[in-house]
């Protein structure tokens, strides 16, 4: 069976290389990229699992590698920044990053956070196919097994967390969610400002299903919001 295959691009090499010594440990196959338009090269030419980008690099930094390889490629993105600001962190998860750690970083925490974003991306535990179901209302229609979303027959192009939190409430119709709920179970993870970085997705995803906001996502005021098909 094949290796599972981490990208690690980061500009100072000593870092690149601390990390791929920890990744190798676990039994992954790091490949190091020391600039942007290299990590981008990668992504292109080979099969990746995981990417791990550093914000700040040179050329291309992290934000622009994320949204050019996000139309295309759905694996788990972990940022690294020494950018500590809560803003900092939910723009990164906005523009399509699963998991956000500031620099100094341990090692153990990070592939602590490599495992549990490949668990999520069912990269090492697979979802049977009996737990996953079409979903088809007033003419969208959202599909796991090809994690793909049309409306009126139209592709829409959504980033893999807007895919999942429209797929949470179209796939449980009667559930009110609120922004937290919806955080822990998208992210995995519990972050005091979770309920902002939900907030921020869910206007970002109503305005590419078009028409009027409440539309497909109602805001239940106070409480959460649930699926209006």
């Amino acid at each position: 069976m094949d290796r599972i295959t981490i990208l690690i691009a980061d500009d100072d090499p000593e870092i690149a290389e601390l990390i791929a010594l920890h990744l190798e440990k676990e039994g992954y196959r790091p490949i190091k990229a020391a600039d942007g338009q290299e990590a981008v090269a990668v992504v292109k030419s080979r099969h990746i699992d995981l990417a791990i980008l550093d914000i700040m690099m040179p050329g291309l930094d992290g934000y622009e590698v994320t949204r050019q390889i996000r139309g295309q490629y759905l694996f788990p993105v972990i940022f690294l920044s020494a950018k500590t600001s809560d803003l900092d962190k939910i723009t990164g998860l906005v523009i399509g990053a699963d998991d956000y750690m500031t620099k100094p970083f341990n090692p153990m925490e990070l592939v602590a956070r490599v495992n549990a974003q490949l668990r999520r991306s069912m990269l090492l535990s697979p979802t049977s196919a009996a737990n996953v179901r079409q979903v088809e209302a007033g003419g969208l229609m959202v599909d796991p097994d090809r994690h793909s979303v049309t409306l009126y027959g139209n592709p829409v192009k959504l980033t893999p967390k807007e895919f999942d939190i429209l797929y949470l409430l179209a796939a449980n119709p009667r559930q009110v969610f609120s922004a937290d709920h919806i955080f822990q179970q998208v992210w995995g993870d519990a972050y005091y400002e979770g309920g902002n970085t939900v907030m921020v997705h869910i206007r970002t995803l109503r305005k590419k299903l078009g028409e009027e906001p409440d539309r497909w996502i109602k805001t239940i005021w106070g409480v959460g919001y649930i699926f209006n098909g």
